[in-house]
């Protein structure tokens, strides 16, 4: 692997961070969602109820122990932290006159802390954290206001930390729009009675693909050296028998992945974006000058997120979950405890096939594995998280060894204990670092190494070459 390879982990700030009320910070959408701890489905307030529990508020508390945590991640060797900025902590309203210095000021020390260390942020601008007044106000990304609203926040925070940072990735999961069973948490939207469900989710998605071109474009002027980003969720998939109707609905399973990252990349509705916007018989507006802003913002490198794998076709039943998605189960893959099919070597096929249709520097932003875990004698014995990883970091060093795919990172989620956004709980756990916190944030918040912290540290120090681990 080569020497200056982007070793690392991913966090965001909604699951993570926490101080809700700190710091001048707003309400997000995530501060009014409470956690599916509560024994009933998750439910989304209009405001904050009193003896409610919501899991962003506290999270794992990042705001307070971020010096601890970002010391464990540069022993562990880290030379990345993928992290979000919760957009509420700079502009508490979205739409404030002036940013909060306060909010400024904090990311200002974490990026600073990170530095310290020599961990390079990637910083993600939308993690699923917009104002919640933005929705009250606007409706949500049904509204285009938010792109200029999302382009001012952008720019003050690029401005500010030119200096600190270099990777920038503008939308996190940004093809969610189109895949979760709901578009709150990436548009802020609930649907309305009276309204085209299908033509709302179309014209947010336009805006916020306007909305991250017209970032990079005024990124690059602010900072010639900064480096943009898209961030989809990968779909790996395949077709249930080699039935040619099988192979159809595969290739119309993934024309909502190609849809964003075309956009993105390509810098124009592809034939791919016009024949999904067909098959949903979809209707938005688009103002004259768009085209040319999506032409000029396109990216410089595709980052995606990877947990397993689907299966396609006439008979499937959706029995196998994944990360926002549903599918059929493939017979020949083990499943966790959340129903997600584990499939290492789909992650070496994902990367082939995005690479060969766009052919620009890859990074793997999100890649882990959701357990159930046991804290004993001040410590977790996960070599199932180990296994996982061990299997995935192969399939990646594969691809770039063998099949020559121009992949320069590598950031698993997640390398602390943060709170599941799939489920709003902490028994869902991801990290290399143990946090004693319950789903109802009991408990004292210290942090314990787990049996996967040095693992990990030996696969950086050695770049990947020693995968195997044996406890001396």
């Amino acid at each position: 692997m080569r020497e200056d390879f982007l070793w690392g982990g991913a966090c965001a700030a909604n699951q993570y961070e926490g101080g809700y009320n700190e710091g001048g910070k707003g309400l997000s959408i995530n501060d009014v969602e409470m956690g599916a701890s509560h024994g009933h489905e998750r439910e989304i307030h209009s405001y904050v109820h009193e003896g409610v529990y919501y899991p962003s508020h506290q999270a794992t508390d990042f705001y307070h122990h971020y010096k601890e945590d970002i010391a464990l991640f540069a022993k562990m060797g880290f030379k990345c932290l993928r992290m979000s900025i919760s957009w509420a902590r700079i502009f508490p309203n979205g739409d404030d006159v002036e940013p909060n210095e306060a909010g400024l000021k904090f990311y200002e020390s974490v990026l600073n802390e990170l530095r310290h260390y020599g961990i390079e942020p990637i910083i993600t601008l939308h993690h699923f954290e917009m104002p919640l007044a933005l929705v009250k106000k606007y409706g949500g990304w049904r509204n285009r206001k938010l792109v200029d609203l999302f382009v001012r926040y952008a720019c003050v925070v690029m401005k500010r930390y030119q200096h600190l940072v270099k990777y920038w990735i503008t939308f996190n999961e940004i093809n969610s729009l189109f895949i979760a069973k709901t578009p709150w948490h990436q548009a802020g939207i609930i649907y309305q009675e009276d309204e085209n469900r299908t033509d709302v989710m179309f014209q947010a998605a336009h805006y916020q693909l306007l909305a991250s071109a017209k970032t990079i474009i005024e990124g690059r002027k602010i900072c010639s050296d900064f480096h943009f980003g898209n961030m989809i969720l990968y779909n790996c998939c395949y077709a249930q028998t080699c039935h040619p109707q099988d192979q159809l609905l595969l290739h119309e399973r993934l024309l909502p992945i190609y849809y964003f990252s075309d956009v993105q990349i390509r810098g124009k509705y592809t034939n791919t974006c016009t024949a999904y916007q067909k098959i949903m018989n979809a209707h938005f507006d688009i103002e004259a000058g768009d085209e040319e802003i999506l032409k000029n913002g396109v990216v410089d490198f595709y980052s995606f997120s990877y947990y397993s794998s689907l299966v396609e076709g006439q008979n499937v039943e959706k029995s196998a979950n994944g990360n926002l998605l549903d599918g059929g189960m493939n017979p020949y893959l083990e499943t966790t405890d959340w129903g997600w099919q584990i499939d290492p070597l789909g992650l070496r096929i994902s990367l082939n096939l995005i690479y060969d249709r766009y052919q620009i520097p890859l990074f793997i932003s999100e890649n882990g594995l959701g357990a159930i875990d046991h804290f004993e004698n001040g410590t977790v014995n996960d070599d199932y998280r180990i296994d996982y990883l061990k299997q995935h970091i192969q399939a990646m060093k594969d691809a770039i060894e063998k099949d020559d795919i121009d992949c320069f990172g590598y950031t698993m989620w997640a390398p602390v204990d943060i709170v599941s956004a799939g489920t709003g709980e902490m028994k869902k756990r991801y990290g290399l670092i143990y946090v004693d916190l319950n789903d109802f944030g009991q408990g004292s918040g210290k942090r314990y190494k787990k049996k996967s912290f040095e693992w990990y540290k030996q696969v950086i120090q050695t770049r990947g070459e020693n995968l195997s681990w044996k406890e001396e």
